[in-house]
């Protein structure tokens, strides 16, 4: 995915050299976020641990039928 990114960021680069100042700017901001998306997930805010077992309170006590 890292590549496909990378490689659409290019692309942008490349449209905005022949592109008009408004235009440009706006190819330059996507290519800056296409890169973003491109660097590897370590990068990334990390997710959470995943649980091992559910929260005790959901199976505490005497249920109820």
């Amino acid at each position: 995915m890292e590549e496909f990114y990378r490689g659409f960021a290019q692309r942008a680069r490349d449209l905005a050299e022949k592109a008009d100042p408004f235009t440009r700017r706006r190819l330059l901001d996507l290519a800056k976020r296409y890169d973003a998306k491109s660097k590897p997930a370590g990068s990334a805010r990390p997710l959470p641990p995943p649980r091992t077992s559910p929260p005790s309170t959901l199976f505490g006590g005497a249920g109820e039928a």
